[in-house]
């Protein structure tokens, strides 16, 4: 009995909380200490501002704490039924680590590190922006490609590097000394910027730089970052199609189907119409079945014989 009453008081508080976890308003609400807490970072960035107003500063930040937390415990107590589920979401996984994290003695006391912690709230608008979250879904999914982009861009610059060095490191000791230099000035030429005086400079030295030069940038600024963009366009995709086949929320109690012990016996119910309608399905096919009957009745039945021996009424009679 005291377990049941337990699982009673969880469920009612998991459909309290559900229903202000959901509200539009918590989610203004929310959505606006974020961005309070945002603005309050860049105040914090000059010197004046934060002379003359240390105190209230630190005031909205105490009262942003509590207020993040307060909605962490509300996404928890929503969850007091099924725990499970709060913790199979890796939003809200992310949300219970920058709030705790605050609540740490090593991280209250070093500044630069709860700036950044506060800094990491700002990535909670993605749980109320969906296409945000799919772009930052779609930047982890293509992490394995970018990797391996970044390898073989690696490899690329080397090679390049390597053959600079060779060919233009005793003439062009800044750029091409070492294989530092060298890598350094092939990565600022990955973006085309100033790659009309690198081409000028390398025909002094040599024509054979042109070549060089060119199928550098046919490699590392179209056939690379073309790979790049469709890594990312395909992760993007793919996180549309896991965004749109995410499973829904577990309904609230209050939304349930099944009857309840204690609810109200008025209450119009799901199962009682599935009642009605399979028992209205019976009737039709009863009628269904009675109207075949008939017509086969119908048709076996001969028609009446016709009376032949009828006197007829003579023509001049009839009009008399």
């Amino acid at each position: 009995m005291p377990q049941q009453q337990f699982s009673r008081a969880r469920g009612v508080l998991a459909r309290r909380c559900t229903a202000v976890v959901q509200a539009r308003w918590f989610a203004v609400t929310v959505f606006s200490l974020i961005l309070a807490n945002a603005a309050l970072l860049g105040a914090e960035t000059y010197s004046g501002i934060v002379a003359g107003w240390q105190h209230w500063l630190r005031l909205a930040e105490h009262v942003c704490l509590v207020a993040f937390t307060l909605e962490i415990v509300l996404r928890l107590a929503a969850h007091a039924d099924r725990p499970g589920a709060f913790f199979r979401d890796p939003w809200n996984l992310f949300d219970l680590a920058v709030v705790l994290c605050a609540f740490l003695p090593v991280v209250r006391e070093n500044t630069t590190v709860l700036r950044l912690l506060r800094l990491a709230r700002v990535l909670r608008t993605a749980r109320f922006l969906p296409q945000l979250r799919i772009v930052l879904m779609a930047v982890v999914r293509s992490l394995p490609g970018t990797l391996s982009f970044l390898l073989v861009g690696a490899l690329l610059l080397y090679v390049y590097a390597m053959v600079g060095w060779v060919f233009f490191g005793s003439h062009d000791p800044e750029h091409y000394g070492s294989i530092g230099r060298a890598v350094l000035t092939l990565f600022l030429l990955m973006t085309l910027d100033g790659i009309g005086d690198a081409v000028h400079g390398g025909l002094d030295i040599s024509r054979w730089s042109l070549l060089y030069y060119g199928s550098y940038v046919l490699l590392a600024s179209f056939v690379l970052v073309n790979v790049l963009i469709g890594v990312v366009i395909t992760s993007l995709d793919e996180a549309r199609e896991m965004d749109g086949a995410a499973p829904a929320e577990p309904r609230p109690h209050a939304e349930r189907t099944e009857p309840r012990p204690h609810a109200d016996r008025t209450e119009p119910r799901p199962y009682a119409d599935r009642t009605e309608r399979t028992a209205l399905a019976h009737r039709i096919e009863e009628a269904r079945r009675a109207l075949d009957a008939l017509e086969r009745e119908l048709v076996r039945t001969p028609p009446p014989p016709v009376d032949r021996t009828r006197r007829r009424i003579p023509t001049a009679q009839r009009r008399d």
